[in-house]
């Protein structure tokens, strides 16, 4: 973009330089010129005054200033001879130079005889005439190169201010021509970073342009093929991990039930609280591990939606039930409006969802709190709230609480610390259901999420 100014300010730069070494030629050889014809004038005078004084005093001896003024003539004649002088001022210094050989050598013949030079006299005054339009002649050569460097500058300067205009608009194309062909790769470069960092590792990068960047899109399409890499490493993982747990897990549940029962025989009050407590955080961990497989069962897209109606009054008391132990150990008061509402759902995965939000509220709550589930039909949406009376959550959070294994920054004390999978889970399964749970986002205590899902499946609404 630079490169054609470049070449203007070059250009401009060598016009300049030749101007001022034509000035400075001029202004040498019009000055000889003029200081040439200058001294060709006192020269022809005071040879003039030689010849007038000889003849006057009649002494041949006073010859001797004329003879070196004659020379002296030449010389200046000869040094005038070689700048360049217009055809005109030739013929005049060659006339000069003729005429006053030819008195010299009138002037030669009668140093013996000094009444001669009587007639020589006359002839200095045509002399002096032809120096003297010599001398006018010089100073309109200086006259001459000072109009000619006048114009050479305006034409100098009509050269540099057409380049000005010609090369700036030109420049500007060029940039913005370039910013157009840098800031799409870089577009897509920054929409390559943003996908990858939200965890969508299927698309593949491709980016346009010039080579650099775009080996810069191949070193992020190689990062996202090493992520998704990871990301399936993760997913086997959890998978493997999850798996291998659950076996055990389920013979250590089934036996802390059995010594609850007393089916191995009688326990003191004391056992029966230990194997309770037993039983009850085995339950506990297998929640968590079920956390571990829907989402590893998510990431790999394996889950399935056995969809039919139900009742969505049905699912919230069912899961209220289930969490019955857990509110009345706050001693909670669950403030219930949800009207009968027939949608199509996967039943098991709903409650899983509607258990995500319940338990979240119950564990956000304050012991004697109250906790709001309410649900009403907006169009054709089933609309599901619930809110706790939680600190609930913290502006920084706001944008991550569905992200996986996030942990909120206002978590409870004293309470047993999750997976960080629920509410990932519970999205993913509302959108599966054409639906979505979002967080409101509202001012004072208590957080409030509302689930919605469509009524009828999306599927049978597009036939």
């Amino acid at each position: 973009m630079a490169l054609p100014l470049i070449i203007a300010l070059i250009n401009s730069a060598v016009s300049i330089d030749r101007l001022a070494g034509q000035s400075r030629k001029a202004v040498y050889q019009a000055a000889q010129i003029a200081h040439g014809s200058r001294v060709l004038l006192d020269e022809i005078t005071t040879m003039e005054r030689s010849v007038r004084q000889a003849l006057i005093l009649g002494d041949a001896s006073l010859l001797e200033g004329y003879f070196q003024a004659h020379a002296k003539f030449g010389n200046t004649a000869m040094s005038l001879s070689s700048p360049s002088l217009r055809p005109d001022q030739k013929r005049v210094l060659d006339k000069l130079t003729v005429s006053e050989s030819a008195i010299f050598q009138q002037v030669s013949a009668a140093r013996r005889s000094p009444e001669g030079l009587q007639e020589i006299v006359r002839d200095f005054v045509p002399l002096l005439d032809s120096a003297r339009t010599f001398s006018s002649g010089g100073y309109a050569l200086i006259e001459r190169e000072v109009n000619a460097m006048q114009d050479m500058a305006g034409h100098v300067r009509s050269v540099v201010v057409w380049q000005l205009l010609a090369l700036v608009p030109f420049a500007m194309l060029l940039a913005l021509g370039f910013s157009v062909l840098i800031a799409r790769p870089i577009r897509q470069i920054d929409a390559a970073i943003r996908t990858l960092g939200q965890g969508e590792f299927s698309k593949a990068v491709s980016v346009a342009g010039p080579q650099d960047l775009r080996y810069l899109g191949q070193r992020l399409d190689w990062m996202r093929r090493r992520l998704l890499e990871l990301e399936e490493q993760k997913t086997r993982f959890l998978r493997h991990v999850s798996h291998e747990l659950k076996t055990p897990l389920t013979a250590i549940r089934e036996g802390a039930d059995l010594l609850a029962e007393g089916v191995a025989g009688e326990l003191s009050v004391q056992q029966r609280q230990i194997a309770n407590i037993l039983y009850t955080n085995s339950i506990q961990l297998q929640k968590r591990i079920e956390d571990l497989l829907n989402y590893s069962a998510l990431q790999t897209e394996k889950t399935a939606l056995v969809k039919r109606r139900e009742s969505l009054a049905r699912v919230v008391n069912a899961v209220l039930q289930d969490q019955n132990l857990a509110i009345m150990n706050k001693g909670l008061q669950v403030d219930l409006a949800c009207p009968e509402l027939m949608i199509e759902c996967d039943q098991q995965k709903v409650s899983i969802i509607v258990d995500n939000l319940v338990s979240n509220a119950v564990k956000f709550s304050p012991s004697g709190g109250c906790i709001k589930i309410w649900a009403n039909q907006v169009g054709e949406l089933a609309w599901l709230d619930v809110t706790d009376a939680g600190p609930g959550v913290d502006e920084t959070d706001w944008d991550k609480v569905f992200e996986p294994f996030y942990q909120g920054r206002r978590a409870p004390e004293r309470h047993v610390q999750g997976t960080g999978l629920g509410l990932s889970i519970a999205r993913e399964y509302a959108r599966a259901h054409g639906g979505n749970i979002e967080l409101v986002k509202q001012a004072g205590a208590g957080a409030h999420f509302r689930l919605t899902l469509p009524i009828r499946d999306p599927q049978d609404i597009h036939a």
